[in-house]
């Protein structure tokens, strides 16, 4: 149920409409946009939404959908269902041009991307037309909708009699006209005309019976008749009787015609529905991308969980506007299911208000919604609204009474799947009664597990809401110490009405003001004054927790940086051990061969003191190469140590200016400041504090540091005309668009095409009435840069496009 009567216009849903209908292509597509209902089914509902969520993406990866010649024939093939009936020639060429674009469309959905989308591919593939249709409509008409002279044996018998009559008509009537003119009975530059369809020659009245013929009109002044000669007159009435069989020929091809498509009327039928339908969903699915709408999580039971909402009218409006939208974040189940918002006047209210009941009509109609992609929606089956002024002279209506009658249709007929919206409620009457009432109304409505949204300013009705009473408060946000709304909803508290601080901003008179607060009393000002300090000490408290978000982040991120480089250390460190007890072991090992070898050979010896002596020598060298190979290695680390150390004395003067080098996160920037045992280094715009002790000084620039460079403008101008340049298309297809939209298009395009000095460019744009052909000529012709520009060839597409040469 939905009230009142026109709750479309009053959440401005008949907007919607009227942008779904300009962006459909066929009167079948027009006709279900204004069909639009509120659907309460979950799998009815489900199955749009998929359907729309699904061309939405596939027009992000492929939008190139078939937009021209979306000819709805239903009416004329119903009519030639009937036996001796046969199909117009002009639809006929519409009926060409429809399945041309019926078979584009079913090529659409036969591409890999689409195959993926099944929701939409499912309905496109219901599409079906038999393949001899459009290759018989191509035998019998062409590109121009004229009957080809070879539609049949007859008729092109029947138009070469014709061309070879006309063809002695003319040879007749020139040889008459130059023998009047030799004659001098008429001028030498007259020529001949038609009337009634026949060539007559132009002659004075004078001079008429001077040649034999047949006067068939004259001047309105009598001086001029028109004749036709008699010599012509026999050709000229063969020449009808020829047309005459010609007509009669084409009916018999077009009853032929007809009596081949009548088998498929119901085939055909059906394939225009479908493709109104798919163009419909084409233009929701456009639709969304134009407002970022989404399909969110959907389910069977009452629920708002919507993460950044806007108002699509609104966000359409402020984007021509070069403004920004305030997202609004709202949350209503079965714990908080009624909202009651408080703040200043022109806060807002009523715009969250209307944006909400606005998006749930959307969603609940198949429509996407602008919300973040995380987002859950439930499903309601009833949807009330009050909002606006319903006063009634012709029903003797006062604007609190219209008021009243609505809420009474709300209490008798809510339940726990109702939405209801109350703007200003409790106003229109004496404030205590109105306010004692509405609280009455809300406690009744909140008793029936309702949910709902109202706007109010009564404290009665912010004091209501109680942790776990399915009541909660939302606040419109208001900067205290500039005077102005922020437009943003935060739930959880009441909002105040700033009566008084707006009043002194716009300069009212202290006078009255004060007399004001003396008359409002201490209890409210100080529940007024209480709602503002609770603001500002909530709005302290969030911004202490983001820096303790940010410092707990930052915490983390060294934590983890400690550990990786403690679990690095211990690696290198097992490492290096395990190395050294290795070349240890193998030390050892030799040594201990060479001495076994050694006692051997002394014993087979008998200690003969020569080769003791010589074994003495050959230990004494091995232990040498031991010693030497560790004492080669120290003095080197030693002498690297030495020289490091006095390099790093020599360089160690760090002065601002340097470049340096932080080792332990791999920065190289330039000094901009010392500060005792800290600098401040510069890399890549960003400024890096760290102690002194753990950089390192750096001679000259190495190809590997980053340096830090600065764009000039003109190498910024040079990068925008290289992204220009690689993503400039020789071709500009406009075709569906709108004339403003196509225009701006095609401006943009050719300012491009100067800017990046393109010579010639072509601008796609259809043949249809060739209005939109007409506005781009127009325009071209206006821009001096252009040389010339000219229709296509007609193997090309003719004046479907528009080739443009610039200087």
């Amino acid at each position: 149920m939905l009230y009142p009567k026109n709750f479309e216009n009053k959440i401005e849903f008949d907007q919607i409409r009227s942008k779904l209908d300009e962006s459909c292509f066929s009167d079948q597509g027009k006709r279900y946009a204004g069909k639009v209902r509120f659907i309460s089914d979950y799998e009815q509902l489900k199955k749009r939404l998929d359907q729309t969520e699904a061309f939405r993406q596939l027009l992000l990866i492929q939008p190139n959908f078939p937009s021209q010649d979306y000819f709805d024939l239903t009416n004329e093939l119903n009519r030639i269902q009937i036996q001796g009936s046969y199909i117009e020639q002009e639809k006929m060429f519409d009926l060409k041009s429809s399945l041309s674009t019926i078979i584009d469309i079913i090529a659409y959905f036969s591409t890999t991307e689409a195959s993926s989308f099944h929701a939409i591919k499912e309905l496109a593939d219901q599409i079906n037309v038999d393949k001899s249709i459009p290759i018989k409509i191509e035998q019998l008409i062409d590109e121009k909708g004229e009957i080809r002279d070879n539609a049949s044996a007859r008729l092109s018998e029947i138009r070469k009699k014709i061309k070879s009559k006309l063809s002695a008509v003319d040879r007749k009537i020139n040889q008459t006209l130059k023998a009047a003119k030799q004659s001098g009975w008429i001028a030498s530059d007259v020529e001949v005309t038609i009337r009634d369809g026949r060539p007559v020659i132009p002659i004075p009245a004078t001079h008429k019976r001077k040649i034999k013929g047949f006067v068939l009109d004259e001047s309105a002044t009598g001086q001029t008749v028109y004749l036709e000669p008699g010599e012509v007159l026999e050709l000229n009435n063969e020449i009808r009787e020829l047309q005459n069989a010609e007509r009669r020929e084409i009916i018999h091809i077009l009853k032929t015609f007809s009596e081949f498509i009548r088998p498929y009327i119901q085939e055909l039928t059906e394939a225009y529905r479908l493709v109104g339908m798919l163009d419909f969903i084409r233009a929701k699915a456009r639709f969304a991308i134009e407002i970022r709408a989404v399909k969110p999580k959907l389910h069977g039971h009452p629920l708002i969980n919507w993460q950044k909402a806007m108002h699509p009218l609104l966000f359409l409006h402020h984007e021509k506007m070069g403004k920004k939208v305030v997202p609004l974040n709202i949350h209503l189940n079965s714990d908080q299911r009624i909202l009651v918002i408080s703040g200043p006047n022109a806060g807002g209210k009523s715009v969250c208000l209307k944006t909400v009941a606005l998006l749930q009509y959307m969603l609940q109609c198949g429509l996407l919604i602008p919300v973040q992609p995380d987002s859950e929606a439930g499903l309601f089956k009833n949807m009330f609204i009050d909002i606006g002024d319903e006063q009634s002279l012709e029903n003797d209506l006062s604007t609190y009474s219209s008021h009243l009658l609505n809420m009474k249709n709300f209490v008798l007929n809510s339940d726990a799947y109702s939405l209801f919206f109350i703007d200003e409620f409790g106003t229109g009457t004496e404030p205590q009664l109105g306010g004692a009432i509405a609280e009455a109304i809300l406690e009744n409505l909140n008793h029936k597990q309702v949910f709902g949204i109202i706007t109010t300013h009564y404290a009665n009705l912010k004091v209501l809401a109680r942790e776990g009473n399915g009541i909660i408060n939302g606040a419109m946000l208001f900067d205290a110490e500039k005077i102005e709304p922020l437009y943003e909803l935060k739930i959880g508290q009441p909002g105040s009405s700033f009566a008084f601080e707006i009043a002194k901003k716009i300069g009212f008179p202290k006078k009255i003001l004060k007399l004001a607060e003396q008359k409002t009393g201490t209890q409210q000002l100080d529940f007024e004054q209480q709602l503002q300090q609770l603001d500002l000490k909530k709005r302290e408290i969030q911004k202490k927790e983001e820096e303790l978000r940010l410092a707990d982040s930052f915490l983390s991120e060294m934590i983890d940086k400690y550990e990786k480089l403690s679990g690095d250390l211990e690696t290198s460190k097992s490492e290096i051990i395990a190395k050294a007890r290795k070349e240890a072991l193998e030390v050892i090992e030799s040594s201990n061969k060479l001495i076994e070898k050694t006692i051997k050979d002394i014993r087979e010896s008998q200690a003969d003191k020569s080769r003791t002596k010589a074994m003495r020598k050959k230990i004494e060298k091995k232990a040498a190469e031991i010693s030497g190979k560790k004492a080669k290695h120290e003095p080197a680390q030693q002498k690297k140590e030495i020289v490091t150390s006095k390099k790093a004395k020599k360089d160690t003067q760090i002065k601002i200016g340097d470049l340096v080098k932080v080792p332990e996160q791999n920065i190289t920037g330039e000094v901009t400041s010392i500060l005792d045992d800290e600098i401040i280094i510069a890399f890549n715009s960003i400024s890096f504090r760290t102690q002194l002790s753990k950089v390192e000084k750096i001679k000259g620039k190495s190809e590997n540091q980053p340096i830090t460079k600065r764009k000039t403008s003109y190498s910024g101008i040079m990068d925008d005309m290289n992204d220009k340049l690689s993503n400039f298309k020789l071709q500009l297809d406009v075709r569906g668009k709108r004339g403003e939209e196509a225009l701006e298009l095609v401006r943009q395009y050719i300012d491009d095409a100067i800017l990046l000095n393109i010579r010639e460019v072509r601008i796609l744009h259809g043949k249809g009435f060739g209005i939109l052909r007409n506005l781009i000529h127009d325009y071209l012709k206006s821009v001096s840069e252009i040389k010339q520009f000219k229709d296509e060839h007609i193997e090309r597409g003719g004046s479907g496009i528009t080739i443009v040469i610039l200087k």
